[in-house]
């Protein structure tokens, strides 16, 4: 069958590299070690921006004059909390790298289990089978006590080659769902399979404080890195004693061997810039109202079993779920840390919008669920309508809007707000420019392409659409009450 087993065997789906030789290993240390997030994009641009800005705009303002006063200045608590962020992890960074210094390899005597759940297709084997590879040849050394659970559903399409993955290694185990498995508020997706493979460890008597179980997405692997921060932060929360954290985050990467389009490839430059950013300030300052992503979620086991993923049939975003009651009960206790995981970006743009869609969907559901704190669904919403007005926000856009109103004036009602205007604007320059830095930075080749730095600017207006269609369109679909849909998309390996 054409993408089913006899393709894998005959080796028509490319693994990108996982392991890495002692001497690539050495680099990406050397390399990674010394990164840390720069100011200098933000402070640079946002100085040309206010110049500009003042030098064009019309002390009178246009007919666009309120709205864009409303809709420019909306995402200044999101630059903010980003600005904070930045200065979080370049602490956090300094002062790891002052603790551990000079202390080599460290090792953790806690129980590490890795979660991947998997809708177990052909076409998402291929970036499972690299992932778990990199479990495999990474963990090991940093965590003694280790095991891989693959968690699967029964019947599911490529059942033997991951069944045949399971059995190539002792630390990887197989876990089927079984088809007539329900929990008790109808979870479905991968919060379901998550709820059973959570469940089987209560079972096992795993759901102790020395077990931490690590969330991975089955396109998403590990480094030398990973390992070594992960144990590092286990081993401060044992000395820490009644002041340890339960949970911790690090950063999502895309390294560019593992893209099929350079374009979204650029466009996720976004993503390990929110997680340096946003998610840092939150997660990092004990509290992740901010949510989380689903890989490379590091969770204490005692904690996440009076949590679980039982959140209900309509949940779409069980991470960011899991987040919001974990800040309502066991608040400024997560950390944020150094370690990076290594993903794909999707390898369409039709696959790019599905995803942006269904996180849409997902949080908007979040916002309006009275069992969640409302601090903190409240926050969701202002987060969510600054993306959702994204497509009227846009730069193009309101340009276009301007000639056909044939008033091209798009100055403020008061020239004071200009200076709100422009550091959201350089805050996105610096997501996007730090971005691909970071993604630069994990992959093969860390230079980055000197066309690939201006492109990534320059088209920032057309990736603010790619981001906002979606997410406006996802939005509707809520709103609309569509039936949800959980839909995986084909995995780059």
């Amino acid at each position: 069958m054409p993408g089913g087993r006899e393709a894998l065997s005959a080796g028509h789906f490319r693994v990108a590299p996982t392991v890495y030789d002692p001497q690539q290993a050495g680099e990406l240390h050397r390399r990674l070690t010394r990164w840390r997030p720069s100011y200098w994009p933000l402070i640079l641009s946002y100085l040309l921006i206010v110049a500009f800005d003042f030098w064009s705009a019309d002390p009178i303002a246009g007919l666009l004059g309120w709205p864009l006063t409303v809709l420019w200045s909306w995402p200044i608590f999101t630059t903010l909390t980003g600005i904070v962020g930045i200065r979080r992890t370049r602490k956090a960074l300094r002062e790891s790298e002052a603790r551990w210094s000079g202390r080599g390899l460290t090792r953790t005597d806690d129980f590490l289990i890795v979660v991947v759940p998997t809708i177990g297709r052909y076409d998402t084997y291929p970036a499972l089978e690299r992932s778990v590879r990199s479990y495999i040849a990474h963990l090991p050394r940093c965590f003694p006590r280790l095991r891989i659970d693959i968690v699967i559903d029964e019947g599911c399409e490529a059942r033997e080659v991951i069944a045949d993955l399971a059995d190539g290694s002792e630390l990887v185990r197989l876990v089927t769902v079984p088809g007539g498995y329900r929990t008790a508020n109808g979870t479905r997706f991968k919060a379901r399979a998550s709820h059973y493979a959570h469940e089987l460890r209560i079972r096992e008597h795993e759901a102790r404080d020395d077990v931490w179980v690590l969330h991975m997405d089955d396109d998403t692997g590990v480094g030398p890195d990973t390992a070594l921060a992960m144990a590092r932060f286990i081993e401060e929360q044992f000395l820490a004693g009644r002041d340890a954290k339960h949970l911790a985050q690090g950063i999502l990467t895309y390294p560019r061997e593992y893209a099929v389009n350079r374009l979204i490839w650029l466009a996720d430059a976004v993503r390990p810039a929110e997680d340096v950013g946003r998610f840092s300030a939150w997660t990092g300052s004990g509290t992740p109202r901010a949510g989380v992503h689903g890989e490379l979620l590091l969770v204490r086991a005692s904690i996440e079993a009076t949590i679980g993923w039982d959140f209900g049939p309509q949940s779409l975003v069980e991470d960011a779920q899991f987040a919001l009651i974990f800040s309502a009960r066991h608040r400024g206790r997560s950390a944020w840390f150094g370690g990076r995981c290594y993903g794909a970006s999707p390898a369409t743009l039709g696959d790019f919008f599905r995803q942006r869609e269904r996180w849409s969907w997902g949080l908007a559901a979040l916002i309006f669920n009275r069992s969640l704190q409302l601090r903190n669904r409240v926050l969701l919403g202002y987060s969510v309508m600054a993306w959702v007005l994204g497509p009227i926000q846009n730069v193009g856009v309101v340009l276009l809007i301007a000639i056909l109103l044939a008033d091209p004036n798009t100055s403020p009602v008061t020239l004071v707000i200009i200076p709100i205007w422009a550091l959201n604007m350089a805050y996105t320059i610096w997501m996007y420019w730090e971005g691909l830095r970071v993604n630069a930075g994990v992959s093969s080749d860390d230079r980055r392409k000197w066309w690939e730095s201006v492109a990534v600017i320059l088209l920032i207006p057309f990736f603010g659409l790619m981001e906002s269609l979606p997410g406006l369109r996802g939005f509707v679909r809520f709103a609309r009450r569509a039936e949800n849909k959980f839909l995986v998309i084909a995995k780059p390996s």
